[in-house]
């Protein structure tokens, strides 16, 4: 699997998480459901952008390597 399709696994399943979140914040509205988002939900978030940017970088390094090396 290459970084670009890792990256898009990693995508679809965070898209995934926001879905099955938002069902179980249907029935699930108090400040432990909040609190619960703040710390987990909107922190992944964050790191998962992070990561996405560090998987185009390695992409991007990889690709040279390969370019370098034939």
């Amino acid at each position: 699997m290459g970084m670009h399709e890792a990256r898009g696994n990693l995508a679809k399943g965070f898209k995934e998480l926001m879905l099955r979140w938002q069902e179980a914040r249907a029935s699930w509205d108090d400040a432990r459901a909040e609190q619960f988002e703040e710390t987990f939900i909107r922190t992944l978030e964050g790191d998962l952008r992070t990561a996405g940017a560090a998987m185009d970088q390695m992409a991007t390094l990889l690709h040279q390597a390969r370019r370098d090396c034939e």
